[in-house]
């Protein structure tokens, strides 16, 4: 457990890949993380001077949520908690309607009176990971914050945008052989001269 922190922070510096960058250790490295990441690359920022390389600079990354809501780290152990790549389209259907966490009203007739609130509603969070036509999300979020769009409603749009991303990608999958992965996985130089 006391080495974990060195190892964490290792990739920050370009000398961690001799096979790529040449043996190089002056090229500046820019790491995207989330906030739980940031004590890591925090330390490699302060030790960089004392080892003489250049500091990482980080890109914090919003932190995906739960299907149940909030703001901690999806957990692996809870199968319900997210929506994985080989979910098939009713089980992306069934965890959403299920599990999918609604900052709608108690009734009908409240959330028609009164909205939903998007900043909470797991279905409108995944929507602006996924929508991708701006303009739709900002109808839909209209819709939902005055009444006019029911919770029922929103996780259907939901349901309909991820079965068609996960389903894409299920579909590509299959076409990947062995040989493709053998070759993605290999170590190589990159094709850049540093």
């Amino acid at each position: 457990m006391i080495g974990f922190p060195a190892v964490q922070a290792a990739p920050s510096f370009s000398s961690a890949f001799p096979h790529i960058f040449n043996k190089r250790d002056d090229l500046p490295c820019l790491i995207p993380c989330a906030i739980d990441q940031d004590p890591y690359f925090k330390l490699a920022r302060d030790v960089a001077p004392k080892l003489k390389l250049i500091m990482p600079a980080l890109i914090h990354s919003v932190v995906f949520p739960t299907l149940q809501g909030g703001q901690s780290k999806i957990p692996a152990s809870d199968p319900n908690s997210y929506i994985h790549l080989s979910d098939e389209a009713e089980i992306i259907m069934e965890k959403i309607n299920k599990h999918a966490f609604s900052a709608g009203r108690e009734t009908q007739e409240e959330h028609k009176a009164k909205g939903g609130n998007c900043d909470t509603d797991v279905s409108y969070q995944y929507l602006t990971f996924f929508l991708e036509d701006d303009e739709k999300l900002e109808q839909i979020k209209e819709a939902y914050t005055t009444g006019k769009l029911l919770t029922s409603d929103l996780k259907k749009e939901l349901i309909t945008v991820l079965q068609k991303i996960v389903g894409d990608i299920q579909n590509r999958r299959k076409t990947v052989t062995d040989e493709q992965t053998h070759q993605f996985m290999t170590p190589r130089k990159l094709k850049y001269d540093y």
